[in-house]
């Protein structure tokens, strides 16, 4: 079966890349003394302590293992080549809503990068993937879970 591909930017492959060394040095060390001065406690069969260290470190193991296979198989998209002639993954975009007037700027990204609270869009997620391959000026109809509305295109940018 073949992996599917992870799309990410240059933004979104820094911070994972940040995570994992972090990871790997700062976060494997402290757990390390943690372990180590639960030990020091004596017993170690009925420490909490103890157990709770072994927890964190299989899920920074897990972590690590899981952001080095994301780098390993990520296809990178660098925002500062993106055509902004049409929406693809790394456009900024500014819509209009045709109901309200109400004017929204997003980035689209990746399904790994997306944060409703950063206005980063998946290109999966029902507004990016409507929007994907218009142009400045169009009218977009966007079907989502609550129902369907339509935007304008204002303007597409880096």
């Amino acid at each position: 079966m073949e992996k599917e591909e992870i799309i990410l930017t240059v933004e979104g492959m820094k911070k994972l890349e940040n995570e994992l060394e972090e990871s790997k040095t700062v976060k494997r060390h402290e757990i390390a003394e943690k372990i180590k001065e639960a030990r020091m406690q004596g017993d170690i069969s009925e420490n909490a302590e103890y157990d709770s260290a072994k927890d964190e470190q299989a899920q920074i193991e897990s972590r690590i293992v899981q952001i080095e296979n994301i780098l390993k198989h990520a296809k990178v998209i660098d925002e500062s080549k993106v055509d902004i002639n049409k929406i693809s993954i790394g456009c900024r975009v500014k819509i209009k809503y045709t109901d309200s007037g109400e004017l929204e700027d997003y980035l689209i990204v990746g399904s790994m990068e997306s944060d409703v609270l950063e206005n980063k869009v998946s290109n999966e997620s029902p507004i990016g993937s409507a929007l994907i391959g218009h142009k400045k000026g169009e009218i977009v109809k966007i079907t989502t879970p609550v129902g369907s509305l339509e935007v304008e295109i204002i303007k597409i940018h880096r």
